[in-house]
């Protein structure tokens, strides 16, 4: 018998309900406090029945958690039932909720812990939370032919090397001030362009990139900011900054910074894969969407005989889809969570997870 997970994401600028569908060998107990019967261990097969999102765009400016939180709280319950219509269930169908517990945003991820728990309670169902981090990867390797792949998480609030190593997702390399994300956002908002501006600045860069004018287009140098298996942002975002106050082509910093950036990117992916000695890399989060960051990393994983896979956009980015799936397996593998221990967790490392699902 299916099983139906419905996953609610809330770290950030998302409100996004999923609701997932399990394959035929992950029956849970009945509902309410009957233990029922465990079933036979099976790999579970994902079926996005539905994914819905909205998202919180501030007037100017960067994110304001509690204006984000505030629209979360006010879209949470159209969210659900859209995702409810879209999957042709009711309430009644549902088996399992899942939230994004962390990390991210303290009043978006209250926002979306508290109607989560006002569900799993009003319907008498399980409920569990998920790593935000470790989401992106389940369903990366949910929905494309990735088995054991390095991640590379992209997204406005993280930026991290990702992989699989005893019993844990070990986390190779990460930001050590601002994700890329956010750094691409700060920079549009001093180019005047509103959020989200990763895909503005690649429209620039690509422009600059092949423009006709020129056979090698104009590269402006900005700090390359890798320290050892990690990276910094903020340095490459001053830089870029004042060489805009000092009359620099717009097109020339964006695509400069992409090259820049994204390069620092590939590099500790590449160094990541050699040392968790693995042949797959995975690109999620929502600047996995830029079309230049796929060109590179696939590049590379070329020129080492390795295989790319990205996730369609819409499982790219923050999404309920992801938390339901991984909320699925976690309970699955025998993961129980009381009410008491969902609270959310602002920090949640992703390599504080004990992953038993594997």
């Amino acid at each position: 018998m299916p099983v139906l997970c419905l996953g609610i994401e809330g770290t950030a600028h998302t409100l996004g309900v999923g609701i997932v569908e399990g394959g035929p060998d992950g029956a849970l107990p009945p509902k309410g406090n009957a233990p029922g019967r465990r079933t036979r261990e099976a790999p579970l097969k994902c079926i996005v029945r539905s994914n819905e999102m909205v998202t919180y765009v501030p007037l100017e400016g960067g994110i304001h958690p509690r204006e984000a939180a505030n629209h979360h709280a006010e879209h949470v319950l159209p969210t659900v039932k859209q995702a409810l219509e879209k999957a042709n269930l009711t309430l009644k169908d549902i088996d399992l909720i899942a939230f994004s517990q962390g990390p991210g945003l303290g009043p978006c991820l209250r926002t979306a812990a508290t109607a989560a728990r006002a569900l799993a309670a009003s319907l008498r169902v399980p409920i569990i939370g998920v790593n935000h981090c470790i989401a992106h990867l389940e369903i990366g390797t949910a929905t494309t032919p990735a088995k054991d792949p390095v991640l590379l998480y992209v997204s406005g609030g993280n930026t991290q090397v990702i992989a699989f190593v005893e019993g844990r997702y070990r986390v190779f390399g990460e930001t050590l001030d601002i994700g890329v994300g956010n750094m691409l956002d700060k920079f549009g908002r001093s180019l005047g362009i509103p959020f989200p501006a990763g895909p503005v600045l690649e429209r620039n860069a690509a422009l600059h990139r092949d423009s006709v004018d020129s056979t090698i287009p104009q590269f402006i140098e900005l700090p390359y900011s890798v320290k050892g298996m990690d990276l910094a942002f903020s340095g490459i975002l001053t830089a870029a900054e004042a060489k805009l106050r000092d009359g620099a082509s717009v097109p020339a910093l964006c695509y400069s910074m992409q090259e820049t950036v994204f390069a620092m990117l590939v590099e500790v992916t590449e160094r990541a894969m050699a040392h968790a000695e693995k042949g797959e890399v995975l690109l999620g989060g929502g600047v996995a969407s830029n079309t230049r960051l796929r060109d590179m990393l696939a590049r590379m994983a070329s020129d080492r005989g390795a295989k790319m896979h990205v996730p369609e956009r819409k499982l790219c980015v923050d999404n309920g889809a992801m938390i339901a799936w991984t909320g699925l397996k976690m309970y699955k593998a025998g993961v129980r969570m009381p009410m008491d221990k969902t609270q959310i967790r602002q920090r949640f490392r992703t390599d504080e997870v004990e992953v038993t699902w594997r």
